[in-house]
């Protein structure tokens, strides 16, 4: 069983897109709500509704591709900081994610923000992720 529902959810994304599925379900936490509302308003997946199967709640997420071929918006998403080994850095050595192009999430004391808004707010925190 696995207790770690930011890597379930991350793996299970990054699976899907290689598959090129339409939607998959993760598992319901208010962390990985927050990170696909992120990756939303970035604009790597569409967007997320919330099922509700046998009493638990899922949010089931459409992923975004590009033209016929289908190539994906999500080239690698990767947990940075885990249960075992904490990452956590200041706003000054944030990194930046292929020169802006991909997003770092940070749960910080102000909630799930990005690498930019991080820099922008001046607050440092965990890296949970990085997605591009």
């Amino acid at each position: 069983m696995n207790n770690d529902a930011i890597s379930t959810a991350l793996v299970a994304t990054g699976n899907a897109n290689a598959r090129r599925k339409g939607m998959i379900r993760i598992p319901a936490t208010k962390m990985t709500a927050c990170i696909v509302q992120i990756s939303a308003e970035e604009g790597f997946v569409g967007g997320a509704v919330r099922h509700k199967d046998n009493g638990k709640e899922f949010p089931d997420v459409s992923l975004k591709y590009l033209g016929k071929k289908k190539d994906p918006y999500i080239a690698a998403i990767r947990r940075i900081s885990k249960p075992g080994l904490r990452v956590y850095s200041d706003h000054r050595e944030i990194p930046k994610i292929l020169g802006g192009m991909g997003i770092a999430i940070s749960p910080t004391s102000q909630g799930l923000v990005t690498d930019r808004e991080a820099r922008h707010r001046k607050i440092g925190g965990e890296i949970s992720c990085h997605i591009w």
